[in-house]
């Protein structure tokens, strides 16, 4: 299975060099619904905090339109940011990290490696709503690794180590740093 899309020519020559966390359309459509499950969990910890915001589940709704393929994907990348949550929608940080595990599940029509980031925002919402149950954190990375099929463990597996390539969100930064990065790197030892 081919897992990096074919590099695009540029007008005027040379080749568009296209990164390993991007994936293949058809293996961004695969992740998606598992990234949106992974988003939904965790929805409610928003909805409790801001009841009358849909942006959330709406980010969802647009995931799973993508991974069902009724939306193109061009289309998809052009809206990626369109109904996001900003930073100031609410103050609980439950609810702060499920909103971005949303926004990181609409995401993955630009790149794949996007599902695990929708993945890892789950967790820590669900670790933050469970300060008193820290196996919370294990058992909903458990979850999410036993609720992906085959296929998309063989997809996650393809993407680099988180923190090893900087074309994208597993690249250095916020998603490869702290509680996230440690998510991150459990999901990704986790898909062996």
């Amino acid at each position: 299975m081919d897992h990096v899309e074919a590099a695009p020519f540029r007008p005027g020559g040379g080749v568009v060099r296209v990164s390993p966390q991007t994936l293949s359309e058809a293996d961004r459509r695969l992740v998606a619904a598992w990234a949106a499950d992974c988003a939904e969990r965790v929805v409610a910890l928003f909805e409790a905090e801001a009841p009358d915001d849909d942006r959330p589940r709406a980010l969802i709704a647009r995931t799973r339109a993508f991974a069902r393929g009724e939306v193109k994907t061009a289309d998809e990348i052009r809206r990626r940011f369109a109904g996001g949550v900003g930073a100031g929608a609410v103050k609980v940080p439950a609810a702060v990290a499920a909103a971005r595990a949303a926004g990181q599940a609409v995401a993955v029509c630009h790149m794949g490696a996007h599902a695990l980031g929708a993945a890892a925002y789950a967790v820590k919402a669900v670790g933050l709503a469970n300060p008193r149950r820290p196996e919370a954190v294990k058992d909903e990375i458990r979850w999410q690794l036993d609720h992906m099929s085959a296929e998309v463990r063989a997809v996650l597996r393809a993407l680099p180590p988180v923190g090893e390539n900087s074309s994208g969100p597993l690249g250095p930064g916020l998603l490869a740093s702290g509680q996230l990065g440690a998510i991150m790197r459990d999901l990704q030892a986790g898909l062996t």
